[in-house]
């Protein structure tokens, strides 16, 4: 389908996606710590207690800690434009959308690093002692993951000559022998580390901890009350959803809509949903086993996830 149909439905499909993911993130949050209370004997606040601790926090009054500036007051706003640009051309639903062509690669990488940098300065604005240790902490754990981000993409980059995330599921699609090749396998191991520590997730951080010298982003975010702690808040669970997301439609292509057809958008928004919450329970089930890492050790973990990445690199070019 092309012209101005194409267009009209290439848009509904971003809203779609937009909405979807703007929905079911804090469900999968909810949804993950359900998993892990159930695993650890407790009954658990259900599936629906993050949007409920967001309406509770919206309601409440919006604190500006004294000697703080503009930037402590629009990071939240940064954290949130940045992640709602990428899921608006993220292809999770299908290869087809009018915003695929801007999502490259490295504009991708940009954005989650926007978006940390963001949060990172309005920590080190409040000028308190948990705010700069949080910050340095997670700039720390950014500048160790997000190349291993790009060289994993560069993995699956060479197959179809571009940085096009469209184009590098809809080779995938296309080539479906390819997927369990060494060089994918690879870079799938990578970017899965890189996802955990990305979305604050054991072992980097413990999201349900607030021992303050053990904290990676409640460290940053210990300021934040009200409407502020809100954003920032759904902005993270959108963060966890978009990472899962990518990987998925990555490495785990299959339902992505080739075409703009309302069938094939409602098979891509269930598979979508099906895949992303199969592997939150995972992650889920995997945290209950594990314990939070020495801070000093966090940076071996994400070394192992680049040599990954530039393993995956070497053997797609000499397996070719």
């Amino acid at each position: 389908m092309t012209g101005p149909d194409s267009t009209i439905l290439g848009l509904v499909a971003v809203a779609v996606q937009v909405g979807l993911i703007f929905a079911l993130a804090p469900l999968l949050v909810g949804f993950m710590r359900q998993i892990t209370a159930r695993l650890e004997g407790r009954a658990g606040a259900g599936v629906g207690q993050p949007w409920r601790d967001l309406r509770k926090q919206m309601g409440k009054e919006r604190i500006t800690p004294e000697g703080t500036s503009v930037v402590f007051a629009a990071a939240p706003l940064v954290l949130l434009s940045s992640v709602f640009a990428i899921v608006a051309v993220a292809p999770f639903l299908t290869t087809r959308s009018p915003m695929d062509p801007t999502a490259d690669l490295f504009a991708v990488v940009g954005l989650l690093f926007l978006g940390t940098v963001a949060l990172t300065l309005g920590a080190l604005d409040t000028g308190t002692a948990f705010g700069g240790m949080g910050a340095s902490r997670e700039i720390m754990v950014a500048a160790l993951a997000e190349p291993t981000i790009l060289v994993a993409g560069f993995a699956l980059s060479t197959r179809v000559n571009s940085s096009n995330l469209a184009a590098m599921v809809d080779g995938m699609l296309q080539t479906t022998a390819q997927t369990l090749t060494p060089a994918n396998l690879l870079a799938a191991v990578a970017m899965g580390i890189v996802v955990l520590a990305e979305s604050g997730r054991l072992p980097v951080d413990n999201p349900s901890s607030h021992l303050e010298l053990t904290m990676l982003h409640e460290a940053m975010v210990l300021e934040y009350a009200g409407p502020r702690l809100a954003m920032v808040e759904f902005a993270s669970s959108i963060r966890l959803a978009t990472l899962i997301g990518l990987w998925v439609s990555l490495f785990i292509p299959w339902g992505v809509a080739t075409s703009l057809t309302p069938l094939a958008l409602l098979i891509a928004m269930a598979a979508f949903v099906a895949k992303v919450a199969l592997l939150g329970g995972v992650v889920a089930v995997a945290e209950v086993f594990l314990a939070k890492w020495r801070l000093f050790r966090v940076p071996e973990l994400l070394a192992v996830s680049f040599l990954f990445g530039a393993l995956a690199v070497s053997t797609s070019f000499f397996l070719a």
